[in-house]
């Protein structure tokens, strides 16, 4: 059993038997980090170079000319690009908590508590896994239109709470968690926000870490709120400030276009930081996840 590690995947120490597995990865994974290279590389060309035929991988002649241009840039209304990423930043931030908390405090419920209409509510919310985001824009914002949210900041926050792929992911992951655990908690005098801060968060870390991964990136790459329920330019987002680059500067696509690469690397780094810091909890959702 020595060897036993639980949801752990990765062995102690190599052994030349995993010689074989290196053989296949390491090439695979080369292939697959070919994007990821070619958006440093091209972040850093000169224009010349980012025009050039036929197109170059690696970059020749670097140059931080691109990131220069993207911070001293304003648009037609004068609003600067930190503006836009301040926006982002505080938008991000505000959903993955509150979606990270939603989902959570929900997941807890419809998995150890006993109400009316449990089910029937699970239920709803699995059926809504399968309403791509086109289907439900009209109504959407219609209700935005409702509730008053419309061009103010809450617009960019409120429809991104909804995550029902979030609240299925939990709630299966504290279907795992025996119910004595919980009930031996309540014969000692635990509150439900004690069981629930001591017990259910700190074994559904690996869920929370999937969960704030999908928000992340659903929020840092959402250029739709800004487009469809925003109209103040102080209020819009980066991805919505990167989507207009390469038709800024005048109507001049060609400068445009190397500030669209340097903007296009800082909204692919915060992406693959919080994955490299994640990706374990992630891995054990997935072994987790077969576990019955």
């Amino acid at each position: 059993m020595a060897s036993f590690h639980g949801t752990r995947i990765n062995p102690d120490k190599f052994h030349w038997s995993q010689l074989k597995f290196y053989l296949f990865l390491i090439p695979l994974a080369s292939f697959m980090a070919m994007p990821i290279v070619y958006i440093v590389f091209h972040a850093f060309k000169p224009i010349d170079e980012l025009f050039a035929y036929p197109p170059r991988f690696f970059v020749q002649k670097p140059t931080f000319q691109n990131f220069i241009d993207l911070v001293n840039n304003t648009n037609a209304t004068g609003v600067p690009m930190s503006r836009y990423l301040f926006n982002s930043i505080v938008i991000t931030v505000t959903v993955v908590l509150l979606t990270v908390l939603i989902s959570t405090m929900a997941g807890y419920v419809l998995s150890k508590k006993k109400f009316k209409l449990k089910k029937t509510m699970f239920e709803i919310n699995t059926l809504a896994l399968m309403f791509v985001p086109a289907a439900v824009a009209i109504p959407r914002y219609l209700l935005i239109d409702e509730v008053g949210l419309l061009d103010t900041f809450w617009a960019h926050i409120f429809p991104l709470l909804a995550m029902p792929v979030g609240l299925f992911l939990v709630k299966q992951f504290i279907d795992q968690i025996p119910n004595e655990l919980i009930e031996a908690a309540q014969i000692d005098g635990a509150s439900d926000y004690r069981i629930f801060l001591q017990i259910i968060i700190p074994l559904v870390k690996p869920a929370i870490a999937t969960i704030a991964i999908l928000s992340f990136q659903m929020v840092w790459n959402n250029a739709e709120t800004s487009t469809l329920y925003v109209d103040n330019e102080n209020l819009k987002t980066f991805a919505f400030y990167m989507s207009t680059l390469a038709v800024q500067s005048e109507g001049n696509t060609v400068a445009g276009q190397g500030m669209a690469a340097a903007a296009a690397l800082i909204m692919f780094i915060p992406n693959l930081i919080i994955f490299m810091i994640l990706q374990s909890k992630v891995m054990n959702t997935m072994a987790h996840s077969g576990i019955k």
